[in-house]
Parts: structure tokens; C-alpha cells; sequence
């Protein structure tokens, strides 16, 4: 039998679904609903959102921080057909970034029942936000870029395929979920411009692309149209669309083979960078990237190190660009 929490969180997946929010992110709201609702009955005896208080929140982040990861799941029926328990990370810590995700779905959900009148107050606008402190992105050298790309087999279609797709990435800033989207009709050779929708928020904007990428993806629809009539670009080898997991799985294997770790947004974190390195302004980076400001690239992406401070110093410091 449903109490009022179920309830609850019915209604606002009902009103993600209204929202046409992306699959992916109402899963992640889902799931960490119904991690955070099971423990407020399990341990604090809460079927009703009126009774939930700023310090269930709170205990309940502590209660993050003290259990592992995987010892608890949404469903039971998850343990038989994931078997968390075999997972080499189990029972390991929850990370910052992680627990900072769950308790950003938790305000979204507690803001929504806010908004529908279900509660008067709301529990965790008093609950500090985290800040997780985040790991520098490694920019990848050209030697690095070169013994990736080499080490796609583009004597194969999936290959070649693979190949293609991460220049385009690294070309273009691209999100992956962009990326398996592509259509014939979404590309402008005369313009050198690729129409882009977003799966995020089913907005569309336009990336550019060079003309050695433009060159080299002529090259590849002249070879796709011998093996397939597949409304895709980049199809899988029986002409279906190609999953993200997919992608993301081939760029581990041809990245593992050279001793790199190269996943399709590290190509595109590092094409903004040496947008940057290459005299590039953050605006217009924002704009291309699909971004709603510039503070959201700078946070998103910009954590230079030191080597890369460095050679943006060098490119623009006064006395190097001065006869004096």
C-alpha cells in the first residue's frame, strides 16, 4: 500500500515527465528518492512530507557519509541482477560529488512539493550546500592525441566509425548524447556549421567545425553510404543508433591500448581548454559549448594547472607581445 511519500514522489515524476526532462536525469531523481524516503521510514518513522524536518536531512547526509557504497539500494530486485556486492568499489565511501548530486534531487523534490502546497516550510533551505572539491582534468598533450587516434583500427567500419567521432569531439566541444544524434540533414558543409539538439534540455544551437574535421567527415559519408542507408552518421555496424555507453566503452578500450584513460567529455573538456590556450575568449566559448553563462564554463571546465597557467602566461604576457 502507497503512503503520502509515494504518493509524493509519484506526483513529481509525473511532473518531471511534463517537463520533458531528459531520461537520464529522472532516473537519477528517482533513485535517489527512493534511497532518501526508505530511510526516513526505516529510521525516523516519516510517511508524510509535512513531518520531515531540516535535521532528517542532515542526519541523513551523515547517514551517507558512514555507509558504503552499494550496501544500499532503491530496489532488492537490483542485488540479483547487478550484484553490487561483486563490484571491486563496494562498500568503499560515497564521494563529495556524489552526495552533493543527491541532496541537489532532494531540494529539487522538496521545492516542488513547496510549490504544489503539500508542505509549508521548506526543510532544506537551511541545509549548506557541498562543495566537493573537484580533480583537475588532465589536459592531453598532442603526443597523447596522436597515440589515441592511433590506436583506432580504421581498416574496420567500427574503426574507422570510432576514429571519426572523437576528432569530431575533440573538434567541435560536442556532447556525447550530440554526438549519436547526428543526421545527414543536421550538417551545413557550406556554413561548416553542424546543427546540434540537446538531449539535456531539448534546445538546439549549432557547433563549427574546421575544415580539416569538414574534409575528413566528407570522406566519411562517402564510405558509410557503401555499407548502409542508416539515418545516422555514426550508426552502429546493423544501422541503429549508437548508445553513449557505447561510445564511452570503445574510447576506453582504444585508450587503454596505449596507456591513456580518454572518455568522450575529457575531448570535450579538452577542447575547451586549448580553445583557451589558443587565444579564445570564455564567451564564446559559453556559447559554443551550449552553456547558460560564462560562470558556468569557468566552473565547468577551466581548472587549469599550473604547466597550463603557464603557457597561457607566456602567449599573452605585455613584455612578450611589446618591442620595448
Amino acid at each position: 500500500m502507497l503512503d503520502d511519500l509515494d504518493l509524493q514522489l509519484d506526483n513529481f515524476m509525473l511532473y518531471c515527465d511534463s517537463k520533458n526532462l531528459a531520461i537520464k536525469t529522472k532516473a537519477s531523481y528517482e533513485q535517489t528518492l527512493h534511497l532518501f524516503l526508505a530511510y526516513l521510514r526505516e529510521e525516523h518513522k516519516i510517511d508524510e512530507p509535512k513531518n520531515i524536518k531540516t535535521v532528517h536531512i542532515r542526519s541523513y547526509i551523515k547517514y551517507l557519509r558512514e555507509r558504503g557504497k552499494y550496501t544500499v539500494v532503491a530496489r532488492e530486485s537490483s542485488k540479483t541482477l547487478n550484484n553490487p556486492h561483486n563490484r571491486t568499489d563496494h562498500s568503499k565511501p560515497l564521494s563529495d560529488t556524489t552526495i552533493a548530486n543527491y541532496l541537489r534531487n532532494i531540494k529539487v523534490f522538496f521545492s516542488f512539493l513547496l510549490s504544489e502546497g503539500e508542505i509549508r516550510d521548506n526543510p532544506v533551505k537551511n541545509v549548506q550546500r557541498i562543495k566537493p572539491n573537484r580533480k583537475k582534468k588532465k589536459l592531453l598533450s598532442e603526443e597523447d592525441l596522436r597515440l589515441f587516434f592511433r590506436a583506432f583500427d580504421t581498416a574496420t567500419f567500427c574503426g574507422y566509425r570510432n576514429w571519426m567521432q572523437a576528432r569530431l569531439l575533440l573538434d567541435t566541444g560536442m556532447r556525447v548524447g550530440e554526438l549519436v544524434n547526428l543526421r545527414l540533414e543536421d550538417i551545413d558543409f557550406r556554413r561548416k556549421t553542424i546543427l546540434l539538439s540537446d538531449p539535456k534540455n531539448g534546445k538546439q544551437r549549432f557547433a563549427f567545425m574546421s575544415i580539416k574535421t569538414m574534409r575528413d567527415i566528407k570522406r566519411w559519408l562517402r564510405y558509410l553510404e557503401r555499407y548502409t542507408n542508416s539515418e545516422y552518421i555514426f550508426p552502429t555496424n546493423r544501422g541503429g543508433k549508437q548508445s553513449i555507453t557505447g561510445v564511452e566503452k570503445n574510447f576506453t578500450i582504444a585508450s587503454n591500448k596505449v596507456g591513456l584513460s580518454v572518455a568522450p567529455h575529457h575531448l570535450r573538456n579538452n577542447f575547451a581548454k586549448y580553445y583557451l590556450l589558443n587565444g579564445g575568449d570564455i564567451t564564446t566559448l559559453s556559447t559554443i559549448l551550449g552553456h547558460s553563462s560564462a560562470e558556468v564554463t569557468r566552473q565547468a571546465y577551466l581548472d587549469f594547472d599550473d604547466d597550463e597557467v603557464g603557457r597561457i602566461y607566456q602567449k599573452h604576457a605585455p613584455l612578450n607581445n611589446m618591442r620595448i
